[in-house]
This record gives structure tokens, sequence and C-alpha cells, in this order.
């Protein structure tokens, strides 16, 4: 009897001991499609092949990562994973999966030097704390469609190098011809104004690396430019002005209001889905000036954090999504363009998009050898999003009315030489 009492004693703790070892990972996740749920269905296949942890993906809107995270983060809230745009806003409070993980050189060797060195701290010359999911580069949408109808080719289409002004002046003829007020739409994000300002001959950076616009002609130019368009009413004065947070112009251009929108390679999958055979739209690759045509490069990156109770779980967790054939699925899933090297130089599948899609994921690749080195080092850049910020402030002033552009450029480096100085002080 003792010995079936003893029995029935140890079955009913297995429960609680099982439950006690049980490893549950938080992945806080935003998405501009379906990156989330496909991060789901992959990583419900990481738990099964390891039955003691599961993650569960917390998606949430980017305004949260964007403004939240970093409070949680400093209040020993942080979630063990997490996907992040800011790569160096947090570094410090990133998870080092070196030690940690099987084989680091899967990290190393696939993913860009200067892209694994914005999550380190200064004095960090090897620590590797997360990966890019995705690369993004910047580029015009175009209405194809728009252009077939009013009779005119594009510039893209019948020049080798067509500069702002033929595109302008082709955006606008074809605007007046089909009766749209707007000839062009572009996101209020300085991040977005970079690519055309560079293309323009605009330098970021003087030669520590430090932002350097208070007197940019490139800069200026191309503030003068869409200054003229919101003044002539031929792009949504909305999108800029009476507000200082960001704001996506895409519906201008889903809802057939503006010819061309100048955003980046995220908003394939949206297109896809919200326009789908209303109207032919394609990529065309970034207007020409004097510094060359190049869009920026940015993207996602998914990071761990050191306040984690589970280490081990989360380096064993992001091991398994980089490995080339998940990778290579989440890339080909989410119709994003990989920024693992191994991925590129395999190919994705794109096979099952529609045409339109996969045109324009291979229009957006072939931007990428174009691509200036400041617009492949803005994004990861520490004050990064200290430039996004205030440029977006600045410009909407300027756009306004509110300031000269002189004045909405010297209170622009004003702001970016505070922000440097805070980060040098700690």
């Amino acid at each position: 009897m003792k010995h079936i009492v003893m029995i029935l004693l140890l079955l009913a703790l297995l429960p609680g001991v099982a439950a006690q070892d049980m490893v549950e990972l938080d992945f806080m996740c935003y998405e501009n499609g379906n990156e989330c749920s496909v991060y789901d269905d992959l990583l419900s296949r990481f738990s099964e092949a390891n039955p003691g942890i599961t993650v569960t993906v917390n998606t949430v809107p980017y305004t949260t990562v964007r403004d939240q995270l970093r409070v949680q983060v400093e209040a020993g809230q942080a979630p063990d994973i997490a996907r992040i745009t800011d790569f160096a806003g947090m570094a410090g409070f990133y998870l080092d999966l070196r030690p940690l993980m099987e084989d680091p050189s899967l990290m190393e060797e696939n993913f860009p030097s200067a892209i694994l060195e914005a999550f380190r701290t200064d004095d960090d010359m090897s620590g590797l704390y997360g990966f890019p999911d995705a690369a993004t580069v910047t580029a015009p949408f175009v209405n194809a469609t728009l252009f077939e109808q009013a009779g005119i080719d594009m510039p893209s289409a019948v020049m080798d190098e067509p500069t702002w002004d033929d595109w302008l002046a082709a955006l606008g003829e074809v605007a007046d011809a089909t009766g749209l007020q707007y000839a062009m739409a572009i996101d209020n994000k300085g991040h977005r104004f970079a690519g055309p300002a560079m293309s323009l001959g605009a330098d970021f950076f003087d030669d520590e690396g430090n932002f350097d616009l208070a007197d940019d002609e490139g800069f200026r130019a191309f503030a003068m430019i869409l200054k003229d368009l919101i003044d002539a009413g031929k792009s949504p004065a909305e999108t800029w002005l009476g507000t200082s947070q960001y704001t996506g112009a895409q519906d201008y251009f889903i809802n057939v209001e503006a010819v061309m929108y100048f955003s980046g390679s995220w908003q394939i999958g949206r297109f896809s889905s919200d326009i789908g055979d209303a109207f032919d739209w394609v990529v065309v690759p970034n207007p020409y000036g004097p510094g060359g045509s190049t869009g920026v490069a940015g993207g996602a990156a998914l990071v761990g954090y050191a306040a984690t109770e589970h280490p081990e779980a989360v380096a064993m967790a992001m091991e398994y999504l980089m490995q080339p054939e998940v990778y290579g699925e989440f890339s080909s899933r989410t119709l994003s363009i990989p920024g693992h090297n191994g991925v590129a130089a395999m190919g994705v599948d794109y096979s099952e998009a529609p045409p339109a899609v996969a045109a324009a994921l291979n229009g957006f690749a072939a931007e990428v050898p174009k691509l200036q080195n400041q617009a492949v080092a803005l994004n990861p850049h520490p004050l990064a999003f200290a430039y996004y910020d205030a440029s977006n402030t600045r410009l909407a002033q300027y756009f306004a009315g509110e300031l000269t552009l002189d004045e909405a450029m010297s209170r622009l480096q004003e702001q970016l030489d505070e922000a440097a100085a805070n980060m040098a002080a700690g």
C-alpha cells in the first residue's frame, strides 16, 4: 500500500516538474506585412524540435517598438527577443550570442560587419548581438497604367540615366493628362528624404562620421523640390504639415491619387494585397543627380536581451532562424530582400508571388549595387533616429513656412550636435 501511495504522489508531482522545466520565451514583433505570423509558424517548428522551449510571438504596432520598448528594457521588463530597427539605440542591453551559439561563424560570415558592429558599445570589438532579418531599399513606385493611359513613356524606359528633373516633368504631364492632383507622394520621414538628397549630391557625414548638414547643397536641393511640389499642390501637404510624427503616404498611391510614391521595398506585400490587379505598378530606378542614383539601405533586425532568464534558449531560437533554409523561407514568405549573404547567394524563391511582386523585388535588388556608402551607413548610425526625428520636425516647419530653409537646416544641425554631445556624455 505504501508503494502505491508513493507512486501516486510521484505521478502527481510530475506535471509540476515538467511545467517548471518548460522555458517560455517572449518575442516582441512588429510587422509591415505578415512577418510576425511567419515567425510564429517557423518558431512553432522550432518548438516541435525542442519540446522544452516555446516562443510566444507578440505582434505589436511599430510605435510600441519605437517609443516604448526602451522604457520597458530600462525598467527591467525586456522581452527575451525583439524585432527592432534602431540597432545602436539600446547597445549595452543586448544578449551576446557568441558564447552561446553552436556556430558563431553563422553570423560572422553571413551578415555585413558594419551591421554586426552597430549593436555593440564602443569598447566592444567582438560581441554578436543581433542580425538583420530583411534588407530594405528605398526607391520610387510608379503607376504604370497611368503612364499608358496618358500615352507618355516612363523616363527609365527611354533614358539611361533619367534625372529628378526628367521624372518630375513626366510625372506632371501624366497627372495633368489623367486628371490626378498629385504627381508624387513621399512619406514624411528623413529616412525616405535621404536617398533623393544623396542622389542630388548630399554628403550627410564629415570625415569623422558625424552628421554635417547645416550647409549641404544636396539636402537643400531636394527640400526645395519637395516644397515646390507641396506649394503647387502636386504633392499632398497633409503628409508633412501639421505633424512631426511619421505619416506614410501609401494610401495616395493605392487609391490612385498620386502617379509616383517614394517609399521602399517593405511596401511590396501591402501593394500586392491592397492593389491587386486594379492597376499596374512598378518599381523604377532611383532618379539620377550629381550624386548618382541611390536609395537608402535599412531593415529590421532580431536581438536578444541580456536580462533574459533563458539565454541559452534565446540563442538556440535565434541560431535556428539564421539557418539558410529557415531564413530563406522567411524571405520567400514575407516577400523581403534577404540581408543574409548565404541566402542572397542561393537566391530566394519568389515563384509563388504574383508577377508584379517578383518584378518589384528584382527591381529593388537591382538598386543594391548602386547604393552609396553613406546610404548603407545611415540606418545603423548611432544618431540615425535623432536625425529621423529632427529632420521630420524641421522639414515640416520649412514646408509650412514657419522656418526658412537656412533656419530649418541650422536647427536640424544644432539638434544633431546636441544629440552627439549627450551621447558622448553618456
